[in-house]
């Protein structure tokens, strides 16, 4: 077991993995990465169709959702970590409220969430490229989507929770 260097409470947790949602969905929108992904199904510009944006959002927040919940198991009670999660879920809601999300959207945004996480949990038990295709599905629709895709998506949820999940490692969950 590693030595713990940082305590946290839940909401500082979840105030933690909130900015980080958002800074790893800035980063792929900004980088070019968005860009290059959809290129190959044809999307000139992923950042100005809002129900693509809003699928990216819902994907990494399920990355980091994961590589909190592996980085706990079985060392911290479950309750402490679920309010983690909920807080850095109703930050990033609070977020997209106050950069003109309409607060009448959040409830509907929030079950396709929850009805997003179930599909890439039960994905995830098959392999990562199962985790790309069902992002995919949402994110491009009906398009042809090249074999490499699916598990260039998943290697971006990857990058993204393995170093957190590191991090993690080292956080001592406390009320």
């Amino acid at each position: 077991m590693s030595k713990f260097t940082t305590q946290m409470t839940p909401q500082e947790l979840g105030d933690t993995l909130a900015r980080l949602v958002w800074e790893s969905f800035s980063d792929f929108i900004a980088d070019g990465e968005a860009d290059a992904l959809f290129a190959d199904v044809g999307i000139k510009d992923p950042a100005s169709d809002q129900r693509i944006v809003e699928e990216m959002l819902i994907f990494l927040m399920w990355a980091h959702t994961r590589a909190a919940q592996l980085a706990f198991v079985s060392r911290v009670p479950s309750e402490l970590l679920r309010e983690g999660l909920d807080a850095m879920h109703r930050g990033v809601f609070e977020d997209m409220a106050e950069h003109g999300t309409p607060r009448s959207h959040l409830p509907v945004f929030e079950q396709r969430v929850s009805a997003r996480y179930a599909e890439y949990y039960a994905a995830a038990d098959r392999n990562d490229a199962e985790v790309g295709t069902a992002a995919l599905r949402h994110l491009v629709g009906s398009r042809d989507v090249p074999p490499h895709l699916p598990l260039a998506l998943a290697e971006r949820a990857i990058a993204v929770a393995g170093p957190l999940r590191d991090f993690l490692e080292d956080v001592e969950l406390v009320e």
